[in-house]
């Protein structure tokens, strides 16, 4: 199974920020030897600098999101086939601060999905409950309903060259974090849904936790079975927690 830390910039950073950032983050891992997959999602206009910044080293660059439409007149969206052609190899697909800020819907996110895959991204893809689910006890049934959304477009084969992040909506930016426990039983329940589609493909799709992923926890997360990494948002912005967290995984 393959690991893989990833960090979530969203709208943070400028390029002085960055290029320090990026400096001291290949600096700490020259001393960590590990085989996790690592991946950076920078704001759109730093892409090319990140994989400018990032050319000889193993961190891949991903894209924090794309349009559900392959190309056309639609003003300030970027296609797919556009992150592709800049040397893009991941996207995230579906993350709650698109779902809720920016209205997308399931079926939105499904599109998105397989835009990307359409040309050769590999999606990240975010499902999660809300607080509210999660005291009415239908955290399954939400993340459930998310993934069968996007099966119903592509098929499970699809999945095959996937990567899940659960984020509870509830965890992401408030600083609470779903304890370990809490988290592997997501992951366990996200891992039985797909084996009941195909179970070859389901015991390799990495899980990935978000949701105030900090040094201090990812310890605690990354001794979880069906917890294979993490997708890291504030955290990510200082170079020697993320670091942190990478070590953690690789331990």
């Amino acid at each position: 199974m393959q690991k893989i830390v990833a960090a979530n910039w969203k709208m943070h950073g400028n390029r002085d920020t960055i290029i320090g950032l990026l400096q001291i983050l290949q600096q700490r891992l020259d001393n960590i030897e590990t085989e996790i997959e690592k991946i950076i999602f920078p704001p759109f206009v730093y892409i090319p600098l990140v994989m400018e910044l990032l050319a000889d080293s193993t961190i891949y660059t991903g894209s924090q999101n794309l349009s559900e439409y392959a190309q056309g007149a639609y003003t300030g969206e970027v296609a797919g086939s556009m992150l592709a052609d800049i040397g893009c190899r991941y996207v995230l697909v579906g993350h709650s601060e698109r779902r809720t800020l920016f209205a997308e819907s399931d079926e939105v996110v499904a599109q998105k999905f397989a835009i990307a895959q359409q040309n050769g991204l590999v999606p990240v893809l975010c499902i999660g409950e809300t607080l509210a689910q999660r005291e009415a006890e239908q955290t399954e049934n939400v993340i459930t309903a998310q993934l069968q959304s996007v099966l119903d477009v592509v098929g499970i084969e699809a999945f095959a060259n996937t990567v899940i992040a659960y984020e509870p909506v509830w965890a992401i930016g408030t600083g609470k974090t779903a304890m370990p426990e809490q988290a592997q039983t997501v992951h366990a329940a996200i891992r039985a849904f797909l084996m009941l589609q195909n179970g070859v493909i389901a015991k390799g799709v990495p899980l990935l936790y978000g949701g105030s992923v900090k040094a201090e926890n990812a310890v605690e997360l990354s001794e979880m079975p069906d917890i294979n990494g993490a997708l890291v948002g504030g955290a990510s912005l200082d170079a020697d927690e993320f670091a942190k967290i990478i070590e953690a995984f690789t331990n």
